[in-house]
């Protein structure tokens, strides 16, 4: 062998571990049952005592772990975790960190109360310096839980940014606005798109942010999406988040959220769309022209625990709509734990159609991993373990009690794993968190102080707000 062929050297080598290698997207609703025709493809592959070598921020290879030379480890740092289990790094499709101050805080409130009698007048109080310290706690607690991506959606995102950023996260950034905010809003929104868009080594991307169909007018909307296309991203947006909100926009202007994204030009730009939980099948007319630019995001936790409607993931799924998984915020999620986030997926997914078969793990877990990629607009380098993929990957520890003895590793992962079983996490190829445990971080200053600030953060005594929910 030349120099010329001799492969890259690696910096990091993962060796004997059981690779989650591949998902796949049924084609229609009930193939992803486990197929009994050995030639057949299954929808998820599992690859076990294989090693993952990792050059830079990259995946160069995957391997057999017999099929591991020497020189593979010439100048490698070596994670040997025999049994544990890789997955690719999960990413939160939807989300708002600083929210972590405001967790617990609208407790067993309707949708109408919680908006405008507690998080929007609490919201008023929120300093730069509350925003910086509830991303990092947020990002502290995604890493932890093995989330190395999420597409966060709030107010001065440059302290969001700056906390992704010092934790060695990964983020998609929306600036959020209103249109009761004036032009400054969009501008904001848009300036923080083209001036953070690729920073951190590439580890922050952006898009735009308006709040909903029903606190940005139309021409901001059309606004928005032309703006999108000069800077080059999309827009994450909240849109047809309830029933609700569908038959009041029915109602007032005859269409649905769905279609006023459409009209504006924003389905056209390329959007993340929040909830999507009052998604009709008339939407579809307006959603399918633009499948390779949108996606949903599925947060089933929050709507069961608001007692909203859930995502129509079956329609939206042989229309060929990709849905990823989110959280949502704390206030209304209360954790950031993706696993809570998909096994509630799964399990309303399941109730909603009155179909044992329907949701499968395997389907659950393309969910996960490749669409959320998708939703995001970065199936071409997240959300799988694959060579020429960004090295975000997280190692899960199956040796407890609740996940043994292993009969099914897809329906454990789904249905069974805690956050406290991610051992290990990498982001862009280097290793974030450690034995269970952020890799030199100290969050004890960082508790202690917002809770010394959150009396006045919680104070809703002023009487004021930053908007008014009524969609």
């Amino acid at each position: 062998m030349t120099t010329a062929q001799r492969p890259a050297s690696v910096d990091l080598v993962i060796r004997r571990v059981t690779v989650l290698t591949e998902t796949r997207r049924p084609v229609a609703a009930y193939p992803d049952l486990p197929p009994l025709d050995p030639a057949r493809p299954r929808p998820v592959t599992f690859s076990p005592d294989h090693a993952i070598g990792v050059s830079g921020a990259d995946i160069v290879w995957i391997k057999p772990d017999d099929e591991v030379s020497a020189a593979d480890l010439d100048t490698a740092r070596v994670i040997d975790a025999p049994g544990r289990v890789a997955i690719p790094g999960m990413i939160n499709t939807h989300s708002h960190s600083s929210m972590t101050y405001f967790r617990g805080s609208a407790e067993d409130v309707p949708t109408a109360s919680w908006f405008n009698d507690h998080i929007w007048p609490m919201e008023v109080n929120l300093t730069d310096r509350d925003v910086l310290l509830g991303a990092r706690l947020a990002v502290a607690e995604m890493l932890l839980a093995g989330v190395t991506t999420v597409a966060d959606h709030y107010f001065s995102m440059a302290q969001i940014a700056t906390a992704v950023d010092d934790g060695g996260m990964r983020a998609v950034l929306a600036e959020t606005y209103f249109s009761s905010q004036g032009a400054a809003g969009l501008e904001r929104s848009a300036a923080f798109a083209a001036e953070w868009n690729g920073r951190a080594d590439g580890r922050i991307t952006t898009m735009l942010g308006p709040h909903a169909v029903y606190t940005v007018d139309d021409a901001d909307l059309a606004r928005t999406a032309e703006a999108a296309r000069a800077i080059g991203v999309r827009s994450h947006v909240h849109a047809s988040e309830t029933m609700h909100q569908t038959e009041s926009s029915l109602a007032r202007r005859g269409a649905t959220p769905i279609q006023v994204l459409h009209d504006t030009g924003m389905l056209d730009a390329g959007a993340l769309i929040a909830h999507g939980t009052g998604i009709v099948e008339s939407d579809l007319a307006w959603l399918t022209p633009y499948a390779d630019r949108v996606g949903v995001s599925c947060c089933a936790k929050v709507y069961q625990k608001h007692t909203h409607s859930t995502t129509p993931i079956r329609m939206l799924h042989d229309a060929g709509i990709v849905v990823g998984i989110g959280t949502d915020g704390c206030a209304s999620n209360n954790t950031l734990d993706m696993f809570e986030s998909l096994r509630s997926m799964a399990l309303v997914q399941k109730a909603d159609a009155g179909d044992a078969t329907w949701m499968t793990s395997a389907h659950s877990l393309d969910l996960l991993t490749r669409q959320s990629a998708a939703a995001i607009g970065r199936e071409h380098d997240l959300g799988a373990l694959k060579p020429g993929y960004k090295a975000d990957i997280v190692l899960i520890d199956p040796r407890k009690p609740h996940l043994q003895p292993m009969n099914d590793l897809a329906a454990a992962l789904v249905l069974s794993v805690r956050s406290s079983d991610v051992e290990t996490v990498i982001v862009d190829g280097r290793v974030v968190v450690a034995e269970g445990r952020l890799v030199g971080v100290d969050l004890g200053p960082l508790m202690a102080e917002m809770n010394e600030r959150l009396p006045g953060l919680t104070d809703r005594s002023h009487g004021t707000t930053i908007q008014t929910y009524a969609p």
